[in-house]
């Protein structure tokens, strides 16, 4: 079942709202206040029950200096330089178990995954907090604090993913140039958006990239977390559009406008969670080298350990 335009119009499409006018700047001066707080990383070798990789226990200060969880899982014994994939996770799962990410580690890369703040209790693990209190929100993430663009749940989020970044590139034994960001939905996501932040990234892999073309998506479908978005629009009526002005801050398009390094995307043709124009949206303004792997017949798993060994063949070709 396509849920969408016929893909000859996905590829052509451009999602028209406008971005807002102080974009830049309001990134800029996010990660200038957070030059204040240290990154301090502390990576702490962790027995893990597994013989073919090293696992390490990675801490470091995100937003506002809040500590934040991650794994290291590399080849074990190897010293490098290696190629590093950071990984971001999808909407609801935290940096589970190192037994649930072993796919890069065994092709021969540091692989470096993210904790989710706040997030970890649905289909994945995780272990760390978001401890900003937020005013009323529909259950899970995408609508805390979505009045203000300050307090916004996405701004600690983004800044967590753009400092993983920096603890990646700081690893002995890791290849400083090449570093590649990538995630699924929600992760996606954050691999496009640390792409538009940054220009030191050697390639972007983005699957089914959610928190993107806000009001394209919510026209097509109401799935999902996009269900929590609607239903907060449906009682916050006279509220909506302060509530999109904020969205427009975090959302995936604009960043992929900035983004320098080379992208592949990818998109489900039946995705009712993150709808094809909505990914398309961000992959077609893309200023970056990029080009999109299409699924036709399926849904938010994409390609599912496709995907991977694409992430896999491009980390090689590096």
């Amino acid at each position: 079942m396509h849920i969408d335009l016929p893909l000859a119009e996905l590829r052509t499409f451009h999602y028209d709202e406008p971005e807002p006018a102080d974009f830049d700047d309001f990134w800029r001066r996010t990660l200038a206040e957070q030059e204040a707080h240290p990154l301090d990383p502390v990576i702490t070798k962790v027995e893990s029950e597994l013989s073919t990789v090293d696992v390490y226990d990675i801490e470091f200060g995100g937003y506002d200096g809040a500590r934040v969880k991650g794994w290291l899982i590399r080849p074990a014994g190897a010293s490098g330089p290696l190629p590093a994939v950071v990984e971001y996770i999808g909407y609801g799962g935290g940096r589970g178990l190192p037994i649930e990410s072993l796919a890069y580690a065994s092709a021969g890369f540091a692989h470096f995954v993210m904790d989710t703040r706040g997030q970890g209790s649905t289909w994945r693990t995780g272990e760390t907090p978001d401890p900003v209190e937020t005013p009323p929100a529909q259950p899970g993430h995408l609508t805390r604090g979505i009045l203000d663009p300050e307090r916004y749940y996405y701004r600690r989020l983004y800044i967590d993913a753009y400092r993983f970044v920096d603890v990646a590139k700081g690893v002995e034994g890791v290849d400083r140039d090449r570093v590649v960001a990538t995630g699924r939905s929600q992760g996606g996501a954050l691999s496009v958006a640390v792409g538009g932040l940054r220009d030191d990234l050697a390639w972007l892999a983005p699957q089914v990239t959610f928190l993107s073309a806000f009001r394209r998506a919510l026209r097509v479908t109401e799935q999902g977390p996009l269900g929590e978005l609607k239903r907060w629009l449906a009682i916050h009526r006279t509220k909506a559009a302060q509530a999109f002005d904020t969205l427009g801050y975090f959302d995936a398009v604009y960043f992929a406008r900035r983004g320098r390094a080379p992208a592949s995307f990818c998109v489900g043709l039946a995705d009712l969670i993150a709808p094809p124009s909505s990914v398309f949206a961000g992959h077609n303004d893309y200023a970056g080298e990029k080009r999109m792997t299409v699924w036709e017949f399926n849904g938010h798993e994409g390609g599912g350990p496709e995907d991977q060994l694409r992430v896999i063949r491009e980390v090689r070709a590096l």
